[in-house]
């Protein structure tokens, strides 16, 4: 088993963490917070006194962080100067294309092979370690990853060249923003006809109106599987989390002068959502505010 350093052990980080260590890793962690690093001390890692005392002889160093101000500041700060040449470098958030590419050939030049990993599956996934990891990296650098991203997850796919994860997860979740808008639309317009609504599920999960926001994680309460509708939307997916990835996958097309009108809409729903009612609802909780 390999020394791995973890840093960013918040709610999904916490989780992937503690499966690393269910498989027999040497977890060393490190996040600014002290109740998070006692969770994970209860996990089977081992918390450290700074990001520093995690990097320094880890065959692995994964990063969890919010944006990529964040990540970017770590690598330059803490990885670059201090991971050993063999580690391989695998950041797991969700950040623009631009940063993410532009950390993988600052990694380049130091030696270092690194990927860009960002994950589906939310927090419970993250818990069961049934995430899909979106990796960017050479073949050489993917091949090290993938045995350390199989422990955290039922899938991990090559999407390609660096950068090339975080363009496939913020496409990924611009669908998911746009598909969740139009279900929940579907539904609230199926109530006010009076079409039962277990009716319109049966109906729209077996044909053309199929989805995974339909089948998967329907924001009907008591239809179809559980979700958080049915724990009045909450867990899941925050709706600050979708509404930061649409602004990604908006400053991502706007790079490439690429049209991209169901997301715009998409972002302007889900910023008044979010800053309203959903600040802290599962992003399926906007149906609520569809409804009116």
């Amino acid at each position: 088993m390999a020394r791995i350093a973890f840093i960013g052990l918040g709610n999904m980080g916490g989780g992937m963490a503690a499966n690393l260590a269910k498989h027999g890793h040497d977890v060393r962690a490190y996040d600014l917070s002290a109740e998070a690093l006692d969770k994970a001390k209860k996990a089977g890692c081992l918390p450290v006194a700074d990001a520093n005392a995690a990097i320094e002889g880890a065959e692995a160093v994964i990063t969890m962080l919010p944006a990529g101000r964040h990540v970017e500041a770590v690598y330059t700060d803490n990885i670059l100067p201090h991971a050993d040449a063999g580690a391989i470098l695998i950041d797991c958030s969700t950040i623009d294309v631009a940063t993410a590419r532009r950390v993988a050939e600052a990694a380049g030049a130091h030696g270092l092979a690194a990927v860009d990993a960002p994950v589906s599956g939310g927090i419970a996934a993250a818990s069961a370690g049934t995430l899909t990891f979106m990796v960017g990296g050479s073949e050489a650098a993917f091949a090290r990853a993938e045995p350390f991203l199989s422990d955290m997850g039922k899938a991990v796919i090559h999407a390609g060249a660096g950068g090339t994860g975080q363009a496939a997860k913020i496409c990924n979740n611009m669908m998911l923003g746009a598909t969740m808008i139009a279900t929940c639309e579907s539904f609230a317009l199926a109530e006010k006809l009076g079409l039962d609504l277990q009716k319109l599920y049966d109906i729209a999960s077996v044909s053309s109106g199929q989805s995974w926001s339909v089948t998967s994680y329907c924001p009907v309460p008591g239809v179809g599987p559980e979700t958080p509708a049915d724990r009045d939307y909450q867990g899941g997916f925050a709706a600050a989390l979708m509404l930061k990835d649409l602004k990604l996958a908006l400053e991502a097309a706007a790079s490439v002068d690429a049209e991209t009108p169901m997301a715009a809409r998409a972002e302007e729903l889900y910023e008044k959502f979010a800053n309203g009612e959903g600040a802290t609802l599962d992003f399926s909780g906007i149906i609520r505010m569809l409804k009116g």
